[in-house]
């Protein structure tokens, strides 16, 4: 059916990759781009005589458009498929443009250098007008808006788990549940247990500039921001048990509260334990998280890059995950006059995602979707010019996809709200 570029091969691209494989009746043939080639010859060798999709690789420098642009040409792909860091958007997304090939990411852009002043002025009125003060958020990727019709092709942002599948959970609900959505509270719950007295499940280096940002949420049509983690709740997640919990700024939050019409309040809480935070508060008091780049034996270093080197590889820790994901949407809202509350969820199995695809299950409920929504496209169910979060489109046939290839989900009628 069609021809994918596949920018990245760490591992919410290694899975997405696998699911590609699996389905190669919709993925013909894909490239894997990235700057560390050896690794995606790798992938390559290990899943060729598996599959009926063609592969082939190509070495990129993703932080370059020029660059970008010499490998589109080369493959000439139907889509391009970004799962490289979210620094990288724009260049991929200008590099789209020039090329008009339709565009889909996982999570939206944030600046590498957020000391950078021209970025920092602009961002600086962001805060003063929007009312939070997280380094990422949509306006960058939206502005894309008028050049993406122009051009005819489609962009699709945030085709993850969260963001990604809450937000099709969300249109979901607006679609079969509610003639009114009301709250929206989204749950993270990490069941896992990998062994180490200290790792990231997803790249260090933007997971601990999310947790040990300042929280926000979304209430009465205006944004209210708080402390980071002095939020906190307990919540029962089936399969997994009781956990704690903690109010994060998320970005779904910002796309639902721009698209889903009279919401009240969206929250996103994540679970943590103890010996998580204890370390991460620890590495935040002696500078370990900064992005300021420092002297260091006559060179700039960047800390939280550093840091990065020294933690596991969230890539390896597949075999030794035990234990399970829950991550979903609970939401209140009105339907034929009477109040109702729904909780869409999915459960995920790190062990089962290991025997499948070699990846523990965070990195699979991030690169299953995002073949999806890839999919999606491809098969023209979700093309439209212009720059869409994935809760504009239409959401049965996603998920129908999410059923079938391995993400499984559960509406309860009947769950536990959140106070």
């Amino acid at each position: 059916m069609g021809k994918v570029l596949i920018i990245g091969c760490g591992g919410v691209a290694s899975v997405a990759i696998h699911k590609c494989c699996q389905n190669s009746d919709v993925f013909e043939e894909i490239c894997i781009a990235t700057r560390t080639v050896s690794k995606a010859d790798a992938l390559k060798e290990k899943l060729q005589s598996k599959t009926q999709t063609k592969i082939s690789t190509a070495k990129v420098d993703a932080d370059n458009v020029a660059d970008i642009v010499r490998v589109i040409k080369e493959f000439n792909p139907d889509a391009v498929l970004n799962l490289a860091l979210p620094y990288q958007d724009l260049a991929i997304m200008d590099a789209c443009l020039e090329c008009k090939v339709p565009y889909i990411d996982t999570a939206n852009y944030e600046a590498e250098d957020t000391n950078d002043p021209e970025w920092r002025a602009i961002y600086e009125k962001r805060c003063e007008e929007l009312g939070f003060s997280a380094y990422f958020d949509y306006s960058w990727q939206w502005a894309y808006m008028d050049k993406f019709k122009e051009a005819g092709i489609t962009g699709i942002l945030g085709t993850g788990f969260d963001p990604g599948v809450t937000s099709v959970f969300t249109a979901y609900a607006q679609k079969h549940y509610f003639d009114e959505i009301h709250t929206i509270d989204i749950l993270d719950c990490n069941g896992g247990d990998h062994g180490y007295p200290f790792a990231t499940n997803f790249n260090p280096e933007i997971n601990l500039r999310e947790v040990s940002a300042p929280g926000s949420y979304w209430e009465n049509g205006h944004w209210v921001e708080i402390p980071a983690m002095s939020i906190k709740r307990e919540f029962d997640f089936d399969q997994v048990g009781m956990k704690d919990m903690y109010l994060l700024h998320h970005e779904e939050i910002e796309s639902l509260a721009k698209n889903i019409p009279g919401v009240k309040r969206i929250r996103f809480f994540m679970t943590f334990g103890q010996s998580y935070l204890t370390h991460m508060k620890c590495l935040e008091n002696v500078g370990m998280l900064s992005t300021t780049p420092i002297d260091f034996n006559g060179q700039k270093i960047v800390p939280i890059q550093f840091l990065k080197e020294l933690l596991p590889d969230p890539a390896s820790l597949g075999p030794r995950t035990v234990g399970k994901t829950n991550i979903g949407c609970i939401f209140t809202g009105i339907k034929d006059g009477k109040e109702r509350s729904i909780y869409i969820y999915n459960v995920c199995d790190h062990q089962e995602c290991y025997k499948e695809v070699e990846s523990q299950a965070i990195s699979y409920t991030t690169g299953v979707p995002a073949m999806i929504g890839t999919e999606m496209l491809l098969k023209g169910l979700w093309k439209r010019p212009g720059v869409y979060t994935v809760d504009e489109f239409d959401p049965d046939p996603f998920m129908e996809e999410l059923n079938r290839c391995g993400l499984p989900w559960v509406v309860d009628e009947n769950p536990t709200l959140i106070d």
